[in-house]
């Protein structure tokens, strides 16, 4: 049986190393290569494989229908939707996730954004380095502040917890499924919370109903003195629309991970040039410590599958 990894995990060599030499000694070969998005060199690196293990490459259907062996897609990722899952449901190859390798990175890095908002941070790092002052860039406390969360899954729930800390009241969408409130967290429609938050971040996935969910409708409810965080999925927003709220002023500023493709971005994409708007490759799950979780999770994942069985499941 063969196992291809289509592209770097992100850990040390030696980490990668020690997880290969425990599938070697139980007879399995694996072999592994540097992200190519060349569909034809996809092809040839996968063709033979029983196990793809990608991160968050597109897997198109083409690679999956040219691997006739293929048994199981083991996704070095929490969300899938750059996975052909219809070709590899017709072909009756299981699918497993990482969920939660990524949840205090993103949080994390949520924090920082709302920080870097609030305290205009951005502005004021490039009014010091151009000998200029605190003029005109008093900041805001996050102590006192509504956030309103568009899913409350892991992710969400923990940066529920963090922005709780600074002080900051919770409340999330309840239109995706039904949530008891709690202590922590009180579940209102899209139109209320969006009225009623100073900052509304998203941790949803990309599905028939979040797709598009935030337009020019849904950001027209938002105070002017709003934030938007995305730290989710870029399709979850019109970026237009957005775009077009931060520069005329209907919000306050903007801090996006996330796009409708990967980086590197077109340069004439609409966020790149927004108001106050603070914009990361797609890097929020991406630490140290969050790729040695994921590749703890990926291997298992393997192992478990092997034994028989199925963790993570997503087919």
């Amino acid at each position: 049986m063969k196992i291809v990894l289509l592209e770097s995990l992100g850990i040390h060599d030696n980490l990668l190393a020690s997880y290969v030499k425990l599938l070697r000694e139980k007879g399995y070969e694996f072999a592994a290569y540097e992200r190519s998005d060349n569909l034809d060199v996809q092809i040839e690196e996968a063709k033979d494989a029983d196990i793809l293990i990608i991160a968050n490459m597109p897997l198109k259907a083409e690679v999956i229908n040219a691997c006739p062996k293929l048994k199981y897609i083991d996704v070095a990722f929490t969300g899938v939707d750059h996975v052909a899952l219809d070709a590899a449901r017709a072909k009756g190859i299981k699918v497993s996730n990482a969920s939660g390798y990524s949840t205090v990175a993103v949080a994390e890095l949520t924090i920082a954004m709302i920080l870097g908002l609030l305290r205009y941070v951005p502005q004021i790092d490039k009014a010091c380095r151009t000998g200029g002052t605190k003029a005109g860039f008093i900041g805001s406390e996050l102590a006192g502040k509504t956030v309103g969360l568009i899913g409350t899954g892991a992710i969400g729930y923990r940066v529920a917890e963090l922005v709780h800390a600074f002080g900051a009241s919770v409340v999330a969408y309840n239109g995706f499924s039904y949530k008891e409130d709690t202590e922590l967290i009180k579940y209102l429609p899209m139109k209320e919370l969006m009225e009623q938050s100073d900052i509304v971040s998203l941790h949803c996935p990309v599905t028939n109903e979040s797709r598009g969910l935030i337009n020019a409708e849904t950001l027209s409810y938002m105070k002017p003195t709003a934030f938007l965080i995305n730290e989710a999925r870029g399709p979850v927003v019109d970026s237009q629309a957005l775009a077009d709220a931060l520069n005329s002023g209907k919000i306050a500023g903007a801090g996006i991970d996330v796009f409708e493709k990967e980086p590197p971005l077109d340069m004439s994409h609409p966020l790149l040039r927004a108001k106050n708007t603070i914009v990361t490759p797609h890097v929020a799950f991406a630490t140290k410590e969050s790729m040695e979780k994921r590749a703890v999770i990926v291997f298992d994942n393997i192992n478990t599958y092997l034994a028989g069985n199925q963790k993570n499941v997503i087919l």
